[in-house]
C-alpha cells in the first residue's frame, strides 16, 4: 500500500513539474485567465496601472489635468503589452521596438529617414 502511495505522489510531482515548466505554452488556453499586465482599459489611469507609463512617457499629467480622452490607442497598447510580455522588456524598450516595427512596415528606417532610394534630403 505504501508503494502505491509513493508512486502516485511521485507521478503527481513529475506531472506538476512538467505543467509548471510548460505553462507558457498552455496557460493562455484556459478560460478566464488574466494576463500579466491585465486587461486594456479606456483611460489614462488604467494605462498607468497596466504599466504603460514611465519617466520618459509620463501619463500622470494627463490624469492630474483631468484629461477626458479615452487613453492610448487600444491596438498599440495590445501590441506593446505583447512585446513586454514576450521579450520581457520594460515599457520604454517595448515602445521603441513597436515604433521600429511600425517604421519598417511603412518604409522608414530605424533612424527615421525613408528607405526610398529616390529620397533626396538637403540639410
Amino acid at each position: 500500500m505504501a508503494y502505491l502511495l509513493y508512486s502516485i505522489s511521485f507521478c503527481a510531482l513529475v506531472v506538476g513539474t512538467i505543467l509548471y515548466l510548460t505553462r507558457n505554452y498552455w496557460l493562455h488556453l484556459l478560460p478566464g485567465q488574466s494576463h500579466l499586465y491585465g486587461g486594456l482599459s479606456g483611460s489614462f489611469a488604467g494605462d498607468i496601472e497596466a504599466g504603460l507609463s514611465s519617466s520618459t512617457f509620463d501619463l500622470n499629467a494627463n490624469v492630474e489635468g483631468g484629461d477626458g480622452r479615452a487613453g492610448l490607442d487600444d491596438e498599440a497598447k495590445a501590441q506593446i503589452l505583447a512585446i513586454m510580455k514576450k521579450r520581457r522588456m520594460r515599457f520604454d524598450e517595448a515602445r521603441r521596438v513597436y515604433m521600429e516595427q511600425r517604421f519598417s512596415a511603412n518604409g522608414i528606417g530605424a533612424d527615421g529617414r525613408p528607405k526610398d532610394p529616390k529620397f533626396v534630403s538637403f540639410s
